[in-house]
């Protein structure tokens, strides 16, 4: 499964942008605020999206969550990114928020699109598919 996130939308607060799944438009996305860590900017935690880049994706045990969720790897200068609902960038502290309707510094119908993708993930994980993804 390959995941692509388009980050379009940048604010003083977040960064919104659009996920696909193999090609095909899936949801929004909304994260904290873009510094261009891979460019040289300085992290701010708690208030700073992921570096661009590909990553690989496992579906494991949240112990915040205390449930098996989508688990970003390998980003440099971060630990324990998730994707998860979430409606603001202070739901976020560096994860990936999901949801279907979109408005500035606002992602709508987060845990119904969380749960979706959730599924779709699980069944590509339990056929042993890889999951990437890329982050533009």
């Amino acid at each position: 499964m390959k995941l692509r996130l388009y980050r379009d939308t940048f604010t003083e607060e977040s960064t919104i942008g659009e996920l696909s799944v193999d090609s095909t438009f899936f949801c929004y996305t909304l994260e904290d605020y873009d510094r261009k860590l891979e460019n040289g900017g300085k992290k701010v935690y708690g208030k700073t999206c992921i570096p661009r880049g590909i990553y690989d994706v496992v579906i494991d045990f949240s112990p915040k969550y205390n449930k098996e969720m989508p688990h970003v790897l390998n980003v440099p200068g971060f630990e324990g990114v998730r994707l998860h609902s979430g409606n603001m960038a202070n739901d976020s502290l560096g994860c990936i928020l999901v949801g279907s309707t979109k408005s500035k510094d606002f992602i709508g119908n987060s845990k119904a699109t969380f749960n979706e993708l959730m599924a779709l993930m699980d069944e590509a994980y339990a056929k042993g598919e890889p999951i990437t993804l890329e982050i533009t």
